[in-house]
């Protein structure tokens, strides 16, 4: 790693902004389109845009096997896929689609009833769920984003300076950004598990980078001469080592569970691993240089 620390990202900040720009610009795209009324542009499951959730109680323990027969009967008997279907509780089954009419809703209860032999009248129901509720979960998700990036500033502000939790919020966006990018790209299912992905990721992407922050801090004090840029460069690369170590760690955790998981746990893998990878990216390579650029560079003494 010494042979390395040579390189100063600092310096090297416009590329990294040129990087960046890049992987955020279709999330903040779509994202100021769909306020804009642009539909289409996220894959909105049930949760945001109201549906209709089945709950079927089977004979049979529900495993990926019985899950994937499911959704394929779901499929034959409509021509559409379910935005998603898990096991819920013992022997249950779930299927979340988007709205239905009756005749599709009856459609999928006879193709069900019939390849597990449930009692239809027992063993099955159906919710339909309204759209004025995918409008307060929006209102939640944004909420909690928001407040968590506000006290993040807050405590960042409080044990550096303000500079360097703006720099830290600007880094925490540009993750958010870059998450609402892959939901766009691959079209993940964009539904509840956005919200726990998203505060997921502000928690791990902060600790990165106060992590960093703390060690330009120990630095000004030891390091008698040089400007604040070098002092970034200096801290970055005595923290790269545990950076990447926790990235790979928690790294490997998630894709088993992308790799090994049922669809419903990959919808929230998938994120989730993009997060972490992005979250590394940011704490080393945008909020200790952006610090730099809000302090101009200036010398320390």
């Amino acid at each position: 790693m010494d042979k390395f620390r040579s390189f100063s990202f600092t310096k090297h900040f416009k590329l990294f902004g040129f990087i960046s720009l890049a992987l955020i610009s279709v999330g903040l795209v779509s994202l100021i389109l769909t306020f804009c009324g642009v539909p289409g542009l996220f894959n909105f499951d049930i949760d945001f845009v109201g549906g209709t959730t089945f709950e079927f109680r089977l004979p049979v323990s529900v495993d990926k096997a019985v899950t994937d027969q499911a959704a394929e009967l779901y499929q034959n008997a409509i021509g559409k896929a379910p935005s998603s279907v898990t096991s819920s509780g013992e022997n249950g089954l779930r299927i979340k689609a988007l709205e239905l009419s009756d005749e599709e809703v009856e459609a999928v209860q006879h193709a069900i009833a019939e390849a597990f032999e449930v009692n239809v009248e027992q063993g099955y129901q159906v919710e339909r769920v309204s759209a004025s509720v995918g409008k307060d979960l929006s209102k939640a998700a944004f909420t909690a984003s928001l407040v968590a990036v506000i006290l993040i500033l807050i405590y960042i502000a409080f044990r550096f300076e303000f500079k360097s939790g703006i720099a830290a919020v600007c880094a925490l966006i540009h993750d958010l950004l870059v998450m609402l990018s892959m939901y766009v790209i691959f079209r993940i299912p964009f539904n509840i598990n956005f919200i726990a992905a998203a505060l997921t990721i502000l928690g791990y992407s902060i600790n990165a980078t106060i992590v960093v922050f703390d060690r330009v801090r120990e630095n000004r004090k030891n390091m008698k001469t040089g400007n604040f840029g070098e002092i970034v460069d200096t801290s970055i690369w005595d923290t790269m080592s545990r950076s990447i170590n926790t990235t790979v760690t928690t790294l490997i955790v998630m894709l088993m569970l992308l790799i090994l998981g049922v669809s419903s746990i990959r919808n929230f893998a998938l994120p989730i691993c993009i997060g972490i990878i992005c979250g590394c990216y940011s704490s080393v390579c945008i909020s200790g240089p952006l610090w730099n650029v809000f302090n101009k560079g200036k010398v320390h003494k």
